[in-house]
């Protein structure tokens, strides 16, 4: 095992920081306060109506939670590699 270095112990602090924010948002039980919906928000996901820039935030949470995962769960699309097994 690595050791750790102060990058690691960044990311490390700025997870921990994420999930406290989040778990206060999600206990207080109110609107518009958790990541995803201010995403949703920004890009009127849940409106009634879809406009342009509905399908345009549809899209962009679309392409990067594709990315998300790839590269988090099989280390595809780095700057090293950035076509992963596709090229």
């Amino acid at each position: 095992m690595k050791k750790f270095n102060r990058w690691t112990v960044a990311w490390i602090i700025w997870i921990a920081t994420f999930f406290v924010l989040e778990g206060a948002a999600l206990a207080n039980k109110r609107e518009d306060d958790t990541l995803s919906e201010q995403g949703w928000n920004a890009f009127n996901i849940r409106g009634l109506k879809a406009d342009r820039r509905t399908w345009v935030g549809r899209i962009l949470f679309l392409v990067f939670g594709t990315w998300l995962t790839g590269h988090f769960a099989f280390g595809w699309w780095t700057l090293s590699d950035p076509c992963g097994p596709f090229c």
